[in-house]
């Protein structure tokens, strides 16, 4: 209240008022991506004829005549078998103009076809457009990662495949609830479930509205569609219901949902554009990693690898060489800054890195602006930092400023509403409950990576990559991840960011129906443990929240 600001929630209106929102949270930040024109990591040449099932052909059709009444899909079909295209499927509302755009095109158009993928191998191609003149060019697809806290989406330009452009935005299902146990709940109330399925659309369809703006691209080019998203995200999207995903045994309705098209579920691109979404392993661990896994290659990395994707679920996998395993954990929204005092998202004004010695220093989301909280990074390095300068023990507890005597840190050490606290800033404070909350988050990761390695026998040692995924794992700080205990203590040098493995992994989808095959494969291929199967997991849960000896990560 002292700095001018009042929680609506908790705030009585008994009249006339005038109420001033803040500035809205953007987090076009925190997009792991490079926004120049660069081509999808591909693990070999694109070359759209082969790899790609949207193609654009260029034709010139013979007019009618009293001598040739061939009709008009016929003549186009005739003017395409050259190319290898010798019978089309077309959609009613499409043949229904047929006719009109080839005569006003004067019989020079540009066939948009999608051709014979490989789940449906004996179905004609499907004429998706016909376009006036040569537009060969101007061909585009959408991949999309639909996170529980942020929806990410990628431009790219399927004759050249080059991703040209990338945004998010928060995931607007977030007022309906933080988490997908939240979700899955509100989803099953009378129109719930409409409702998330419009939000994550519309959250959708706003950020492909910005990127074709800002790129002159018409939303109607973008003639295909490739998501990823966890099991509950993926269900909320198509309209599923997600009921059973939260009750043993954990059964969603459908792993590997078949293409659908933009119009039948509202997504605001080319109506007849295939909407593929990626397929899940299991309940709990869904197309995201299935995403994650391909674009790192982790199924077919010969050495012991590590993949963690750290979020509100964690969702991690472990390659052996000779076998993949997969599982997820609950986490919760303590990384995103929920829950945490002053915690906040990754936005302009957030700590995200702190380093302390004689004094705390921080360093701001932002550049100069004032600090005006606590983000998932900053939280991290808090945390380890106390540990190192010894304010912090092993079970969680933090020290006073009596316990703290002449410590250079100890004037910090405060009291808020009778819990111990650390002064980071005038504002921002980091309390006791903040650690408690923290050590659930990292335990739940912990406790998953635990389960792994015991399972294919993997020794720490023996690790050779520890691959953090996703853009709250990108901005993490190997080293405080070490000192908590988030991660095994490997040498820090193992340690690497793979960015935002998901949305990579979507985009080789879009662009390759040989990636694509891949990803379909993975499902069969990577074994999923069940964490609350595990005999022993609560106690194993509890013992994770200990932060690890400091010598055992030094």
């Amino acid at each position: 209240m002292a700095a001018g600001y009042a929680l609506a929630c908790q705030t009585v209106v008994e009249g006339d008022a005038v109420v001033r929102l803040p500035e809205p949270q953007t987090i076009e930040r925190r997009l792991v991506t490079d926004k120049s024109a660069r081509a999808v990591d591909l693990p070999f040449a694109y070359d759209p004829g082969r790899d790609q099932t949207v193609r654009a052909f260029f034709v010139t059709l013979d007019a009618p005549t009293l001598d040739d009444a061939t009709d008009d899909l016929s003549r186009l079909e005739r003017a395409l078998a050259p190319s290898g295209v010798r019978e089309l499927d077309v959609p009613l509302p499409l043949l229904r103009e047929l006719g009109q755009r080839l005569r006003e095109a004067g019989w020079r158009v540009t066939a948009l076809v999608e051709t014979d993928d490989w789940r449906r191998p004996d179905g004609p191609p499907r004429l998706i457009d016909v376009l006036p003149g040569d537009q060969r060019q101007s061909v585009w697809g959408a991949a999309i990662d639909i996170g529980t806290t942020t929806v990410s989406a990628y431009l790219v330009n399927l004759v050249t495949g080059r991703a040209v452009d990338g945004a998010a935005e928060y995931n607007g299902q977030i007022a309906r609830g933080e988490d997908v146990i939240s979700r899955i709940l509100y989803a099953g109330k009378n129109g719930g479930l409409g409702e998330l399925g419009q939000l994550a659309r519309r959250t959708i369809s706003d950020v492909l509205a910005r990127l074709a703006q800002r790129n002159h691209v018409a939303l109607h080019q973008i003639v295909k569609a490739t998501v990823t998203g966890n099991s509950t995200m993926i269900h909320l999207f198509l309209g599923l219901p997600p009921a059973s995903i939260r009750l043993s045994p954990y059964v969603t309705v459908v792993n590997n949902p078949r293409p659908v098209l933009a119009s039948e579920i509202g997504l605001d691109i080319h109506p007849l554009a295939s909407v593929d979404c990626l397929p899940g392993i299991a309940s709990y661990v869904g197309a995201d990693i299935t995403a994650g896994v391909l674009s790192s290659s982790l199924s077919e990395a010969e050495g012991l690898t590590l993949f963690i994707d750290v979020g509100t679920n964690g969702e991690i996998a472990l390659s052996t060489g000779d076998r993949t395993v997969a599982t997820s954990s609950p986490a919760g929204p303590a990384f995103e800054g929920a829950q945490i005092r002053c915690g906040m998202r990754a936005t302009d004004g957030a700590i995200e890195t702190v380093v302390m010695d004689d004094d705390v220093r921080i360093q701001v989301i932002g550049g100069d602006l004032p600090a005006k909280g606590l983000c998932g990074s900053g939280l991290i390095d808090a945390a380890a930092q106390l540990r190192i300068a010894g304010l912090l023990d092993a079970s969680g507890r933090l020290a006073s400023a009596d316990e703290a005597g002449g410590h250079p840190l100890a004037g910090r050490l405060i009291e808020v509403d009778g819990i111990r606290a650390l002064r980071l800033t005038d504002d921002v404070v980091l309390t006791q409950h903040d650690i408690r909350e923290l050590q659930s988050a990292k335990a739940a990761v912990a406790t998953g990576i635990a389960a792994l390695m015991e399972g294919t026998g993997v020794r720490t040692e023996e690790l050779e990559e520890v691959l953090l995924a996703g853009s709250f794992g990108t901005f993490i700080n190997p080293e405080s991840a070490r000192v908590i205990g988030l991660v095994p203590p490997v040498p820090v040098q193992r340690i690497a960011a793979a960015g935002n493995a998901a949305g990579e992994g979507a985009k080789m989808a879009l662009l390759s129906f040989r990636e694509r095959q891949v990803a379909f494969e993975l499902p069969d291929r990577v074994e999923y443990v069940e964490l609350s199967a595990r005999p022993g997991f609560n106690e194993e849960f509890v013992a994770a929240t200990a932060f690890p000896e400091l010598e055992t990560v030094s």
